[in-house]
């Protein structure tokens, strides 16, 4: 009776970008975090900006997928 519903492909990339999109802001904060410490260390710091650009690019090619080409 209660037969599973199958979420269509959009569905699928708007769950992912807003995760994506919460994972950015969390990288956001850790970097700000980490860099109001009074001796950041920068190693740390690079990679969490390196995560961050790469989670960008991840959300702007599901923005880009998501969103339609408009043939003006």
């Amino acid at each position: 009776m209660n037969a599973p519903t199958e979420m269509s492909h959009e569905d699928v990339l708007r769950v992912k970008l807003e995760v994506l999109r919460r994972e950015h802001r969390d990288l956001d904060e850790a970097i700000a975090a980490l860099g109001d410490s009074t001796r950041p260390d920068q190693l740390t710091l690079r990679r969490l900006k390196k995560q961050k650009l790469a989670l960008k690019d991840q959300i702007a090619r599901i923005e880009d997928e998501l969103t339609p080409d408009i043939i003006a």
